[in-house]
């Protein structure tokens, strides 16, 4: 969501004890009431600090005062998905990143879609990062550029993460990442929320914020 500078002037000025009492009155800012049970719930302090004080407020989803998110156009968020939530993140999206439905991002996470060249350190090489559903990526794990995960794929707590797993279920630890575990596909539980949400924005209307702001 945006807001326009005579609403951040606004909101600025009025006592934040009024602004946590009023808002969640106004269909605007509905995600504060309907994501409190969901994985990641948006409080009135991380949208005040993101969307009123400037923090990463080009993100459409709730970015914590410690992670930093670079080029927010070109990430795609799933439902319940927020890179940068949890503490200390660093996604660097100079290429594209798409992250699924459902998967949860640890604190201390480094998402990284381009790398300098050996010959060359002024230029990029650029390749893309795709994180399936359902994932979940452990406490100072690094995404690395070029790197594909399916859906269910558990990386391990400080995990860096060079190639692709692109079939999914299974637990990745190390470094480099290897496999130490194949997850039963038919015991994995596919949950949803009542109310769904990518980021600040209602899924039934994110496709259409899609073509619009995105470059995903």
């Amino acid at each position: 969501m945006k807001i326009s500078i005579f609403e951040r002037y606004l909101y600025l000025i009025t006592p934040n004890f009024l602004l946590r009492k009023l808002l969640p009155f106004f269909d605007k800012f509905d995600f504060l009431k309907k994501t409190k049970k969901t994985q990641t719930p948006i409080t009135f302090d991380l949208w005040y600090n993101q969307k009123v004080k400037g923090h990463c407020k080009q993100a459409y989803w709730p970015v914590h005062s410690t992670s930093r998110v670079f080029n927010p156009k070109n990430i795609y968020c799933g439902i319940e998905t927020s890179p940068g939530y949890s503490q200390g993140n660093y996604i660097q999206a100079i290429g594209k990143i798409y992250i699924g439905d459902y998967t949860q991002i640890a604190p201390n996470v480094g998402i990284i879609s381009a790398n300098h060249e050996l010959e060359d350190n002024r230029k990029h090489i650029v390749k893309d990062v795709k994180i399936g559903k359902y994932c979940w990526i452990g406490f100072g794990a690094v995404i690395l550029p070029g790197v594909e995960l399916g859906d269910y794929t558990i990386v391990g707590a400080g995990a860096i993460v060079t190639k692709s797993f692109k079939e999914g279920y299974c637990v990745l630890a190390g470094n480099p990442a290897k496999l130490v575990k194949r997850l039963n596909k038919a015991e994995c539980i596919y949950h949803k929320s009542d109310n769904e949400y990518n980021g600040y924005i209602k899924n039934t209307d994110f496709e259409d914020f899609r073509k619009k702001n995105l470059n995903v």
